[in-house]
């Protein structure tokens, strides 16, 4: 495959400090992936000064530090971290999503809730107590993404977290598709990067379904609305095919759910029929809008659509995929292992999980090397290298 090219990457430069993973209880399992790929690259790295002491622990078994974040019986809680941390180049790892994880407040079982995760984050940040050389927060979904502006005399809560984060001591924010990219604009003084999962998309499209056709003739790009049309445009234009857009009508008379609902989904392009649909989008939250978008394609005589997104969050259950892959109007979901997957998703016969973990141990490894990350947030090159090895080996 084309990516063992730069399996290893080329790091000669002094790392900022000791490399540490701090992967909270929500993130372990993604945690523990990004850490083999890290203790494997770095014994296998050919390195003329890794037994120099600016390189003094470059190699180890583990890059996890041991920490964790109990809780009271009132349910207050603390950050502890179990090591030492001085002069640490130090990475947490946090999925605000996983309600999976649970704690106890008086007796009572309560499921952590996004606002817990980000309380967890800041403890353990605290325990570091100003000691690490820096601090680096990888945090998939964005805190409060969906909160990005004001329409009314309401709250700005993405913004405020990425100031206390700042404040905190936090140097660089790393997240994936962020929800609008522009709020970033809150802390212009400070390192945030909102990575796309592109050539994760294709790579698992190509690897799972083995007769796609990457081509004008036989693929189209959707949006399914306004919000996305900047990952419909790049997916278009990186694979040489059209690209079209739904924008929702709404009524704005009403509010259902906190939002105005959805009247109508209306196209904007050329004709889908008999092309295979590849609808792009930050994440499936109820899953709804999706849906409705894929019976619109079938009822233009669409032919397999796929959907594809960052986030799989499926607040409504999978039911509603369940009988949208039985009624033939969906053909395969692709969403990222960023946040909590159940074990009922990964079953799924219409799913297909694109995973992340390397991805994420080639930005902390740079990183920690204080290396260029634009060949790994552009991934114009290791697209085209893929597609012309799939194109090779079918000839």
């Amino acid at each position: 495959m084309p990516e063992k090219r730069d399996e290893i990457r080329d790091l000669n430069s002094i790392p900022v400090g000791s490399l540490g993973l701090i992967p909270l209880e929500s993130c372990r399992e993604l945690g523990a992936k990004v850490n083999d790929y890290l203790v494997k690259w770095r014994r296998e790295r050919e390195h003329q000064h890794k037994d120099s002491l600016p390189f003094d622990g470059y190699e180890r078994d583990s890059y996890i530090l041991k920490s964790k974040t109990p809780r009271f019986g009132t349910g207050e809680g603390k950050g502890v971290i179990d090591e030492s941390i001085r002069g640490y180049d130090l990475f947490f790892l946090v999925d605000v999503c996983n309600y999976s994880l649970t704690y106890k407040l008086r007796g009572q079982i309560n499921h952590m809730s996004p606002d817990d995760h980000y309380q967890d984050l800041k403890r353990l940040i605290a325990a570091v107590g100003g000691k690490a050389r820096r601090i680096t927060v990888i945090m998939p979904f964005l805190y409060e993404s969906r909160q990005h502006k004001r329409t009314s005399r309401e709250s700005l809560d993405c913004a405020l977290a990425l100031h206390e984060l700042c404040n905190m001591g936090v140097d660089n924010i790393i997240t994936f598709d962020a929800h609008d990219p522009r709020v970033q604009n809150a802390i212009p003084l400070n390192g945030f990067e909102t990575v796309q999962p592109t050539y994760q998309f294709i790579k698992g499209l190509a690897k799972n379904v083995p007769d796609i056709k990457f081509d004008a003739a036989s693929l189209m790009c959707i949006s399914p609305d306004e919000g996305a049309m900047s990952r419909a445009i790049y997916m278009a234009n990186i694979l040489g095919i059209e690209m079209g857009t739904f924008y929702k009508r709404r009524d704005f008379t009403r509010v259902v759910d906190g939002r105005n609902p959805i009247v109508a989904h209306e196209f904007l392009g050329s004709s889908v029929e008999g092309k295979d649909m590849l609808v792009l989008d930050d994440m499936i939250s109820s899953g709804e809008s999706v849906l409705e978008v894929a019976a619109a394609l079938k009822e233009r005589k669409a032919n397999r659509i796929f959907i594809l997104t960052t986030f799989g969050l499926f607040t409504n259950g999978l039911e509603q995929f369940d009988k949208a892959y039985e009624d033939g109007i969906i053909y395969r979901v692709l969403t990222t292992n960023l946040v909590y997957q159940t074990p009922e998703l990964l079953e799924r016969e219409w799913y297909i999980n694109c995973d992340m973990s390397k991805y994420i141990a080639y930005i902390i490894d740079t990183l920690n090397h204080d290396a260029s990350i634009s060949d790994l947030l552009n991934p114009t090159d290791r697209i085209q290298r893929l597609l012309a090895s799939r194109e090779n080996a079918e000839q």
